[in-house]
């Protein structure tokens, strides 16, 4: 893919991020007020840990894919690969919805797979458009950057 498509990916990868941060935190909010309201148990577990317990994970969740989102911003703005702890999460959230889009087939059905799976393409598609070796110089030869040896006469 060229420098002029992985700007708009990084960009699309970055809001749709931040919409699922708000969809996720959106439905802790939600599910623990029905486990609230309903004084709904789990093996013996008091519904007001389980409505604390959605809320921080859906919060910590959130949180976690705004961050990915910031650094899918970041590239998108600069126009420059992540650096090392970038990557790493951007990998980390490229696993985690593979293996969500796994999962969920059976719970929600294929359109959420298909979600999953736009998503991941998305952020793979960033880490492999933004990838660091293709301004490194291959086997010695000078890079893009440098400049063309001087000749003489």
């Amino acid at each position: 893919m060229g420098p002029v498509a992985r700007r708009p990916v990084a960009w699309v990868a970055a809001i749709v991020l931040f919409a699922e941060a708000l969809g996720i935190a959106f439905l802790n909010w939600f599910l623990g007020l029905v486990v609230d309201n309903q004084k709904m148990s789990l093996a013996g577990l008091d519904p007001r840990a389980m409505t604390i317990g959605a809320w921080v994970a859906g919060g910590v969740f959130g949180l976690y894919l705004v961050l990915c989102a910031v650094v899918l911003l970041r590239t998108a703005i600069t126009d420059r690969g992540p650096g090392g702890f970038g990557r790493i999460l951007l990998i980390s959230v490229a696993v985690v919805h593979g293996l969500l889009g796994a999962f969920v087939i059976g719970p929600a059905g294929w359109f959420a797979f298909l979600a999953m799976m736009v998503v991941l393409g998305l952020v793979v598609l960033t880490l492999v458009a933004y990838d660091r070796r293709e301004n490194a110089p291959a086997n010695g030869a000078p890079g893009p950057a440098s400049p063309p040896a001087p000749t003489t006469p």
